[in-house]
């Protein structure tokens, strides 16, 4: 059987770039059990409400629905049980360091398969207030009108 090569993901925090300012990003493997890494190649899991946090002098993963696996018996797992987050040892020590800083989350941005191993893209991050959220809303929106507004005069159309 050849090796499995590449990425692929398996789930996405969409909503965390709105809400979250992202400083720095941090790849970082799982400790799993059998039942769990079948459902995750069967693509069912959730990043929603996840994040990170650091007890111990360990990186632990909360809050991740992975489903359980359908063909499991009793050896099945608890969909939402907490998950050592494997990282070098200096990269948790900067870890430490930050999220003793205010306001600084670390939050899953996604989950994937790289080289068979599954892995999570977690960020160093800081929330967002609802005023910096609409902010950015409006920003975006001017920067799309503006170049729709450059593709028309290049095609020499007159509003």
């Amino acid at each position: 059987m050849a090796k499995e090569r590449g990425e692929k993901v398996i789930a996405q925090n969409r909503r965390a770039r709105h809400n979250y300012t992202v400083l720095d990003t941090y790849e970082a493997g799982i400790a799993l059990v059998g039942t769990e890494v079948k459902s995750l190649r069967a693509g069912k899991a959730s990043l929603v409400d996840a994040y990170a946090s650091v007890d111990d002098g360990e990186v632990w993963l909360r809050n991740v629905h992975i489903a359980e696996y359908h063909w499991g018996t009793w050896t099945n797992h608890e969909p939402r049980r907490k998950r050592k987050l494997l990282l070098h040892r200096a990269e948790i020590e900067r870890l430490i360091g930050k999220t003793k800083e205010s306001g600084l989350s670390l939050v899953p941005m996604s989950m994937y398969f790289k080289d068979g191993k599954v892995k999570v893209e977690l960020a160093l991050a800081r929330g967002n207030k609802a005023h910096d959220k609409r902010h950015i809303l409006a920003k975006k929106t001017a920067d799309r009108e503006m170049a729709k507004a450059i593709g028309r005069a290049r095609k020499g159309y007159r509003d």
